[in-house]
């Protein structure tokens, strides 16, 4: 059972939710370079963020970090915060959250109700594709790759915003999806346990649509590596939604 959120928690998560209309993309991963369709949905504008996090932990106990079931998160999980339901120094409240696992990230998404989930990985990288107004996109990424995460994120609020009106898709946060695992490529880890930007090798270019995308596949390598339980420090996630948003909620298409 989920608890369900109260109205003003609901309201304020999707009261930042971007309606995307659909359309058709190439992926870095497809049969003969073949366009993928992504149905009309509703994505987070910001990444889920630590006081976001907070409130649903307050709702549903079993998953602060004292008492979240180690099948379903690693022993860093909310590594960070101070306590079960105290953030601390190290987690400002309009950071995003992470070291949280799939299994949690799901479940707060599913938590919001009115069929609220993680995105896939083909509506995640719809989105990440558009531009960014004034900046280069795979040159945002790269120079995010370059350099340690910082110990203390700083705000979503931040965040660079795309030609969507979605935030954060590059330079802040991986991102966890709903398929994360169906990723189709192998790659080894040579990071540390925090896989902090690490490089993954292998044979993945073949049959890859753009061989020269190094960024989308540091992406699905990262993706590739994970298990579902892993919590990372520098892996957090927003929600989705299979609808447009109402007239109540910001609202922004593509």
């Amino acid at each position: 059972m989920h608890a369900v959120w109260s109205a003003a928690l609901l309201a304020s998560a999707w009261g930042a939710a971007v309606t995307i209309d659909g359309g058709e993309f190439t992926p870095l991963y497809g049969s003969q370079k073949k366009q993928v369709r992504v149905q009309t949905f509703a994505l987070d504008r910001f990444p889920v963020t630590n006081a976001e996090f907070l409130a649903f932990v307050r709702e549903q106990p079993r998953w602060r970090k004292s008492k979240a079931t180690r099948i379903f998160v690693d022993r860093t999980y909310l590594e960070h915060w101070r306590g079960d339901v105290e953030l601390g120094k190290r987690a400002p409240p309009g950071a995003p959250v992470v070291s949280v696992s799939w299994y949690a990230a799901k479940a707060y998404c599913e938590s919001r109700g009115k069929g609220a989930r993680l995105p896939t990985v083909d509506e995640w990288e719809f989105v990440a594709s558009r531009p960014i107004p004034g900046h280069e996109v795979k040159r945002v990424i790269l120079d995010w790759y370059s350099v340690p995460t910082p110990p203390i994120l700083p705000p979503v609020s931040s965040a660079l915003v795309n030609s969507t009106g979605v935030a954060a898709m590059h330079g802040l946060i991986w991102e966890w999806t709903l398929d994360f695992n169906s990723a189709m490529v192998t790659g080894e880890s040579r990071g540390d346990s925090a896989l902090d930007k690490s490089l993954y090798c292998g044979a993945g270019s073949m049959g890859a649509a753009d061989a020269t995308d190094y960024a989308a596949f540091l992406r699905f390598g990262m993706r590739s590596s994970l298990k579902a339980n892993y919590t990372v420090a520098n892996l957090g996630f927003r929600c989705a939604q299979d609808r447009v948003a109402t007239p109540n909620e910001t609202e922004t298409t593509l």
